[in-house]
């Protein structure tokens, strides 16, 4: 049974006869009459009841043309969607928690303004969770620090982040030699930031006695507050972080300092919903002030390490 018989069992029904139907269909009376006889063959039941020339549905009959109608109804919904330019339907997204805290909620404000009729749905992970989601067919797209692999993905520049290590005022000094701290605050493995941290001390030659696994920001910078440890994040991040007046930023050396966040997609899928998001993007670039383009934060003086 496929689309094309329901066409015909229905066009024969609301016609009166396979006559008319092969006229409305523009096909010769034969192929009409064959294509309904291979559609009761497929289904093992007679569909109409015939009188001379004249069809008269059977109860099976009646009991498909109701099918006929949805899905035949359904299949033209399917086409139109996948015909139609507009942002429709669910937009699964994805973001890194520090991402979604900060960065998003002015784009996705102005995507729900422009585009009321999408639902927008957000999971939170790490880049390479959240670039498995997408090849899985569970995410749309989603925002995700680089490095991330270039073959599966077509992707978009979306933030700039200068990474710092924060710390209590009463730490020791950090970045100076054999000064490397007894605990460390870390996400996930997974997390580029825990990646970028791991890095900075082995380039060092240094690794920290202890790393500590939290699963928020605002967690870990209360406890990076308490002396616990330190902790590399987003200096947007703070922004967000009531008590940033206890923290000490230590900014890392030119060359290291510099981590990009891009929106992501599989190669060559680009839905309506994601073009969206990108021109969302792409207008908030162009809008944004030049004071809004400068990071302001309440944490204390910053140091610079080495």
């Amino acid at each position: 049974m496929d689309l094309s018989e329901l066409r015909i069992f229905r066009a024969v029904v609301r016609e009166g006869g396979v006559t008319r139907a092969a006229e409305r269909l523009h096909r010769v009376q034969s192929n009409v009459t064959t294509r309904v006889r291979q559609l009761e063959d497929d289904l093992g039941t007679a569909l109409f009841v015939r009188e001379g020339k004249r069809l008269h549905l059977t109860p099976a009959g009646q009991t498909l043309l109701g099918y006929a109608d949805r899905l035949l109804a359904l299949a033209d919904e399917a086409r139109d969607a996948v015909q139609d330019p507009r942002p429709r339907g669910v937009f699964r997204l994805g973001a890194m928690e520090s991402t979604a805290a900060v960065r998003l909620p002015a784009p996705l404000n102005e995507f729900h303004r422009r585009y009321p009729d999408v639902q927008l749905e957000m999971r939170i992970g790490n880049p390479e969770t959240l670039a498995k989601g997408i090849l899985a067919g569970d995410l749309d797209a989603a925002f995700v620090a680089e490095p991330i692999a270039a073959a599966p993905f077509d992707r978009m520049h979306a933030f700039d982040e200068e990474p710092v290590i924060v710390s209590s005022p009463r730490h020791p000094p950090i970045g100076r030699k054999d000064s490397a701290p007894r605990s460390v605050l870390v996400f996930e493995n997974g997390c580029p930031h825990r990646k970028r941290l791991e890095d900075w001390y082995a380039k060092r030659g240094e690794m920290p006695e202890r790393t500590i696994e939290l699963g928020s920001y605002h967690a870990m910078l209360g406890c990076v507050v308490a002396g616990m440890g330190i902790a590399l994040l987003p200096e947007s991040a703070l922004s967000t972080f009531p008590e940033g007046k206890r923290l000490t930023v230590h900014r890392l050396p030119r060359g290291e300092n510099h981590a990009e966040t891009v929106l992501i997609w599989r190669k060559g899928a680009a839905s309506p919903n994601v073009q969206a998001m990108q021109q969302v993007l792409l207008d908030g670039r162009s809008t944004r002030s030049p004071a809004a383009k400068r990071r302001t934060s309440s944490v204390s003086a910053p140091h610079n390490v080495k």
